[in-house]
């Protein structure tokens, strides 16, 4: 039980942080609870049937090779996984009435990338102990929430706007080079010294997610 309670606090401590910034007009829990659903489900799935595609067309062969993990991490691991969330934000929740303002953009990739990685956390750390779920919980799982605040707050915009296909595929893209940036430097971890790129990636990405939020917040059109 432990175990369990250790996967799942990071994500939930996430979850109610960013409804509580949700300051002017809350979400429906049901529907929030629907979207979270679907990213441990069906975001999950389709990253498997993707993520088998791309280890099919680009095989990691040498595992030294830092093109092959740039590769491997832009493309097999983090365009398949923001792009199986995306889907759900896409053609699931910004398609709801309760998607009402820019700051649900941001809200609701929370969501679904939460789900998403509420599963995976409960995955390795009833694989690997409570040692990985400490460490996971100060940096894959928050990093979920940054990649998909990254994507939120370009798709926020992107249902009230003209160039809803561009915002769209731009929050995608941010998300996808964020998380990319992330693990090519933990793939690559035989340079020495190396890694520490991806905390400096996901620094920045906190930065700029912490920006998205007020941004968001002070142009709400429920701020009185």
């Amino acid at each position: 039980m432990h175990l369990l309670f250790l996967a799942i606090a990071p994500a939930t401590i996430i979850i109610l942080y960013i409804y509580f910034k949700d300051k002017f007009e809350k979400e429906p829990i049901g529907f929030l609870f629907k979207n979270f659903l679907l990213g441990a489900t069906a975001s999950v799935l389709l990253t498997v049937i993707l993520g088998g595609f791309a280890s099919n067309f680009i095989p990691l062969l040498d595992n030294t090779s830092v093109l092959q993990q740039f590769l491997k991490a832009f493309v097999v691991v983090a365009l398949v996984e923001e792009f199986s969330k995306y889907v759900i934000v896409r053609y699931y929740a910004q398609r709801n009435k309760e998607y009402n303002e820019s700051f649900d953009g941001i809200v609701y990739a929370v969501m679904v990338s939460m789900g998403f990685a509420t599963l995976e956390n409960v995955l390795y750390v009833f694989q690997h102990g409570v040692s990985t779920g400490i460490i996971r919980a100060f940096t894959a799982v928050p990093a979920h929430a940054t990649f998909a605040i990254l994507m939120g707050y370009f798709m926020g915009r992107a249902k009230f706007s003209k160039n809803r296909i561009v915002l769209n595929l731009t929050g995608l893209f941010f998300a996808t080079l964020f998380h990319g940036a992330y693990d090519f430097f933990l793939f690559i971890n035989f340079i020495p010294g190396i890694s520490i790129g991806a905390f400096v990636s996901l620094a920045i990405g906190i930065i700029l997610s912490r920006k998205a939020i007020k941004k968001h917040q002070n142009s709400s059109v429920f701020k009185v």
